[in-house]
């Protein structure tokens, strides 16, 4: 086929548009043509006959090229494989490695991970660590219950009569709007020197506790005060504590007043703004202070429900939504004459961080209108957890209303479906300041086993949203010791700085009685907590025998990872905690599944499965075999696993009794040998105590060198496993420069370097100045190339990282190498491990040029193909590269070489951004196979407000009309106004335009967020293949397609391998699917691919493309923000979990009498326009801080 010059928008000629001397050939209808009516039909053969012979077809009499027969492209396949092939053979030294390992047997053993014995011992271990936290909890709670038992009340208590470490003391000192920087430092509050303890990567001082106090309590109020002073005696039990223990770290009783006492004294932590941190509401304490529970919250919105109620409404429901765990479930559901749910949620759902997220979103679309029907929002609510067919807590049921007041008990429901056993506890809330009589309200909580509560104004939420927690205490402190059970949480990050920990806790009880006979005292004192940093069950957990791809992990009955090496959250928020399920930790499968349900059932087992694996760097995905063993780790809500390939059955480990031998390899370790051995990179493992860390290998390396020349592989300060590994490995990688890289010229085959890690920690290059350019991670296992070496037959080739949102390669200035890696497989005996990982850099220029010879006609080494001018000729990659494109593509979808000069620096990066049409060919083709998921523990940058310039959020504002109407002055929406003003001066930050920040978090912090990660990895085609791209008219591919579609406006897929039938083949590929009649002249591009044996690259031939290429199709491989899958599909099928095993919520003594007495509190007009001209005037009153606590917490 003669190619003639090219124009943009200009079609390629056909077949139709050739000579040809045979018939069939020649015009062909177009697509809206009839076939006539006379005359058989034409043989499949014939109409396909174009398509097929367009590869063959020329103009006779004048030279031309024709696209390179399938054979033909076979044969340049080969010749790439072969060389790469022959060069790994030479430089990589695989066979010469193994031999050295047989050399040398008598220097390691073999040893065997057994999974069964080492998952049990594993979790033995972690019990055992788990049980000491255990013992001292229960020594904490029973002095707890003592101390407070034989504390005498005292009703004239001061603060000067109690002294005690204020956490918050030296921070409030520094901000000048406090209280104590008017009055000085407080007498009663100790001043305290601290000592840096890297355990608790604080200052502490082991002599003292601190007390943190919310910054909405007021410290001297007299109930606050009795509480300081018999919690003091704790202070004794703790130091007692860690001297039986020395590795405990934070103790912690946090008090339902709100005070918490916690050892060692530490500062706390200030944050830049207004301190919310309130113990009650962390997550340990809930957990540990009540049940789980079944929660609907009904909120009124009704016309009477102003502008300013309704805000602090939808406030108080985002702070109920705060106190609940994910071991509660909810919905959110609003009422007038009819009710509704706010969000997509119909029935309860897990109080999980993303729904809970839902529902205080669509919770601020709530709008006010119509009448009060409390029978129909009570009615919803009542429906919703009698649901049976849901999952759900099955333990605490309630029903948390929120009103501005009505007069209608709706005693018929209760009637209907409460009572006479009173299951569903109702939490009434009249909110706002109002004239309406709340005795209804109040009838309904205290008919209901309930409690009734007033928030009034901002300042009430936070208290009163959480004080239902000592009604559901009841029933667990009228149980006694059966309640006393230890529970351990999820993951969270500790507020002091500690990390990720998990706590373990244990609520303390009120044993006082009122008097001889009186009922027993059914209020919770609090919770005790003790803290478990993650690093120290890690520590528990074999750390090198495992190989680079084996690892432990450990789940709840959430099925939320507690240990997983991708457990890796880039930001952290104490307020809530660290929830990845173990499907979202990996990739997920219907066999993880299975693993995963068994694992929460409390189950032993042990399966083998293939499955996908995500690269280290997040680029490539692996099809991978993996063991799966797991069992319970006893007296503890928590699962472990082990998962092991395959090839890290066994592992090697050292035997270097010879000193003078281990002296001998220490010798390649120093850098005076790197210039004639190679540069020796040492993976940054804690090898002894006494080794200093650091980020920088040659620093580290300079450290280990002077460590071991006091101390020796065998001093009882070091590991001697990992020394002794490291040793051996340094010198068997050193025989390896000796027999093979020493004597062999890199640069005539244009290599960078040569290179061999190993499981020991060692990373050798060579030679010594390719150490400049190397890039890799020193620590072989946390190295992409060797993990996917390890998991991957054959050669695996990485080329340079490259962003699309960085510059290209800059081939001038660097020398760019592409990495070449393969693992050595050792077999001794019947055991077969691989310890090692070898390879190769190639000079990326050197090669691409190489490839166009292998990938062309030559038949003599220096002379190019020549084609007379009455010769018919194949093109190929080196004459023809502007006609012909010729690239080599990772499984990854990533560009590796190519013939094209001006493509040389987009090595390294997604195939779409260079070729975006012949790359989505590719993957309609089933070349590759797409995996998309999600990453929740991503970072972003923080979101620029959309208020900004704007007034306050919620703030009511009233009109004209409204000041001069006098009725206006005495109603609610006055009052409310003016408390919200009064608040807003003292506590500005509610005015802010986001209120989270009020938590201390700089402004500029990132925060935490979802990310959508696609992946591409080659799919069921591996064999040679021909199709045709037909895009049609470019000017047709608009940009209105998305970038995930799979053809958008263009016609793509016109293609020879999409036709159906079994026999039909097209130059030895085989062929499936329809064919599609184009529905317009098409401007068309044959190419070729086929997959390079025993690599991870896939060979491709195609013709360049006419004109600009479009848009409509591009596939996206980078990271993009998300807000994760639907969440309003994902409730529909839930993932199985359990909740605790224990529930306590009934108790037949309970006494239900203290259900609130508040009353309304109609506003005095003269009260109110004195405050108002105060305000105006400049000068608010400065309000006598208050103890937001109930009355029934004096004792």
């Amino acid at each position: 086929m003669a190619v003639p010059a090219r124009t943009c928008g200009a079609s390629r000629p056909g077949p139709a548009q050739t000579a040809c001397h045979w018939p069939g050939c020649g015009p062909q209808p177009g697509p809206g043509a009839r076939r006539p009516a006379s005359g058989p039909p034409r043989p499949l053969w014939l109409l396909l006959s174009p398509l097929l012979l367009l590869p063959l077809l020329a103009a006779p009499g004048a030279s031309a090229y024709s696209f390179p027969q399938q054979h033909t492209m076979q044969h340049w396949a080969r010749r790439l494989e072969q060389e790469v092939d022959g060069v790994m053979r030479i430089f990589g030294g695989v066979q010469q490695l193994r031999e050295i390992y047989k050399d040398n047997r008598n220097l390691f053993e073999v040893q065997e991970n057994e999974p069964q014995k080492l998952v049990e011992k594993v979790a033995g271990d972690i019990e055992s660590l788990l049980d000491r936290k255990v013992q001292a909890l229960k020594r904490l709670a029973d002095a707890a219950e003592n101390f407070q038992k034989a504390h005498r009340w005292q009703d004239n208590i001061k603060e000067e009569d109690i002294v005690y470490y204020d956490a918050k003391a030296d921070a409030e000192l520094d901000d000048p709007e406090s209280e104590d920087v008017e009055r000085g430092f407080k007498a009663s509050t100790l001043r305290l020197d601290f000592i840096e303890d890297p355990n608790f990567k604080n200052k502490v001082n082991y002599s003292y506790t601190a007390v943190q106090i919310p910054t909405d309590i007021y410290k001297g109020s007299t109930v606050i005060l009795n509480e300081l002073n018999w919690t003091e005696a704790l202070e004794n039990v703790f130091m007692e504590n860690r001297r039986q223990d020395p590795t405990l770290l934070w103790q912690v009783f946090g008090s339902a007043t709100g005070v918490t006492r916690y050892y060692p004294a530490t500062p706390w932590r200030a944050p830049k703004k207004i301190d919310l941190y309130d113990v009650r509401r962390r997550p340990w304490y809930i957990q540990g202070a009540s049940s789980p529970k079944d929660m609907v919250i009904i909120v009124d919105v009704s016309g009477s429900v102003s502008g300013l109620t309704l805000k602090l409404m939808k406030t108080s429901v985002c702070e109920m939504l705060d106190t609940l765990s994910d071991d509660d479930y909810v919905n959110v559901a609003s009422f007038n004459e009819k009710a509704q749910p706010v969000s997509c949620f119909t029935h309860l759902v897990q109080a999980n961080v993303r729904n809970k997220k839902v529902f205080k979103e669509a919770v601020q679309g709530m709008v006010a209108k119509g009448t009060t029907g409390y029978k129909a929002g009570f009615e919803y609510a009542f429906d919703q957890l009698q649901n049976s067919n849901i999952t759900r807590a099955n333990c605490n049921k309630m029903i948390m209303m929120f009103t501005d007041g009505g007069e209608d008990r709706v005693q018929d429901v209760f009637e209907k479906y409460n009572w006479p056993n009173r299951t569903v506890r109702v939490f009434t809330f009249s909110v706002g300041q109002h004239n309406y009589d709340v005795t209804p309200l109040q009838w309904m909580a205290c008919a209901n086993k309930g409690y009734y509560f007033e928030i009034p104004s901002i300042g009430a939420i936070r208290i009163n949203t959480q004080e239902y927690l000592d009604v559901l205490g009841r029933p667990m402190v009228l149980a006694g010791k059966e309640a006393k059970q230890v529970q351990w949480t999820n993951v969270y990050e500790d507020a002091l700085g500690l990390g990720l920990v998990v706590t373990g806790t244990l609520p303390v009880f009120n044993l006082t009685q009122d008097g001889p006979g009186e009922k027993k005292n059914q209020l919770i004192l609090g919770v005790m907590g003790i803290d478990v940093a993650l690093n120290d069950i890690k520590r528990l957990t074999p750390n090198y025998t495992l190989g680079a791809n084996g690892y432990v992990f450990a789940i709840d009955l959430n099925g939320y990872v507690l240990l997983h090496p991708n457990l890796k959250p880039q930001t952290t928020n104490f307020r809530e905690p660290v929830t990845l399920d173990f499907l979202d930790a990996e990739l997920e499968d219907e066999n993880k599944e299975e693993i995963r349900r068994s694992m929460i059932d409390g189950n032993k087992g042990h399966k083998q499965i293939r499955t996908l694996v995500k690269s280290l760097d997040e680029r490539y995905i692996d099809e991978v075999t993996r063991n799966y063993t797991w069992v319970p780790i006893r007296s503890t809500n928590y699962s472990l696993g082990l998962v092991l390939p395959p090839y890290s059955t066994f592992y090697l480990q050292a035997n270097l009794s010879d000193q003078i031998l281990q002296v001998k390899y220490f010798e390649f370790l120093l850098p005076s040998s790197f210039e004639s051995e190679g540069h020796v990179f040492i993976a940054p493992r804690e090898y002894c105590k006494d080794l200093n860390a650091s980020d920088n290998n040659t620093e580290f390396l300079k450290n280990f060198i002077e460590l071991m020349e006091k101390v020796t592989p065998d001093s009882k300060q070091c590991n001697n496993f990992l020394l002794h590994n490291l040793i051996l490995d340094t010198g068997i990688t050193q025989q390896l420069v000796e027999r093979v890289w020493r004597d062999q010229d890199l640069n005539t085959y244009s290599l960078l370097a040569v290179f061999a890690a190993t499981d020991g920690g060692i990373t050798r290059v060579f030679p010594n100045k390719a150490a400049e350019d190397w890039t890799e991670n020193p620590e072989p296992f946390n190295a992409s190339f060797y993990r996917r070496s390890l998991d991957n037959h054959g050669y695996v080739f990485k080329p340079p990282h490259q962003d699309a949102l960085l510059r290209p390669l800059e081939l001038e200035n660097d020398t760019v190498g592409i990495l070449v890696s393969t693992a050595v497989e050792l077999s001794l005996g019947r055991r077969t491990l691989r310890p090692a990982v070898v390879g190769v850099k190639l000079d990326l220029e050197a090669w691409a040029e190489k490839f166009k010879v292998l990938a062309s006609n030559r038949t003599h080494q220096d002379q190019p193909q020549q084609c007379g001018p009455n010769s018919h000729c194949e093109m190929d990659c080196e004459v023809n590269n502007e006609d012909l494109l010729c690239v080599l593509i990772d499984d990854g979808g990533f560009l590796v070489l190519s013939n094209q000069n001006h493509q040389w620096d987009q090595v390294g990066r997604f195939f779409s951004e260079v070729d975006a049409n012949l790359m989505l060919a590719l993957y309609n083709n089933s070349f590759y196979t797409r995996k998309e998921s999600y990453d929740y523990q991503a970072a972003c940058a923080p979101q620029p407000p959309g208020n900004l310039g704007a007034a306050p959020r919620g703030v009511f504002v009233p009109t004209v009309a409204d000041f001069l109407n006098l009725a206006w002055w005495t109603s609610a929406a006055a009052w409310s106004l003016f408390q919200q003003l009064l608040y807003g001066l003292i506590y500005h930050s509610w005015f802010q335009a986001d209120p989270a920040e009020a938590e201390g978090s700089p402004e500029t912090r990132e925060s935490s967020c979802v990310m959508k990660q696609t992946q591409y990895y080659f799919g069921s085609v591996n064999a040679s293949y021909n199709a045709i791209i037909d895009c049609g008219n470019c000017s047709r591919c608009g940009s209105g397609a998305g970038p995930e579609a799979r053809g958008g406006a263009c016609e793509w897929g016109e293609t020879l391998g999409r036709m159906e039938g079994a026999g039909l083949q097209y130059g030895g590929g085989s062929v499936a699917g329809q064919a599609r009649r184009p529905t317009f002249r098409a401007a068309r591009r044959l190419f070729h691919a086929q997959r390079l044996t025993n690599t991870n690259l896939l060979f491709v031939v195609a013709e360049k493309p006419l004109c600009s290429q479009c848009e409509a199709g591009r596939l996206l491989q980078k990271e993009t923000h998300s807000d994760g899958p639907e969440q309003c599909e994902l409730v529909q099928r839930p993932r199985y979990r359990r909740g605790p095993h224990i529930c306590f919520d009934y108790n037949a003594t309970e006494d239900t009498s203290d259900c609130g007495r508040g009353a309304s509190f109609p506003p005095s007009l003269g009260v109110l326009v004195s405050l108002q001209l105060l305000l105006l005037l400049g000068l608010p009153p400065r309000p006598q801080p208050q103890v937001l606590v109930h009355a029934s917490r004096r004792l």
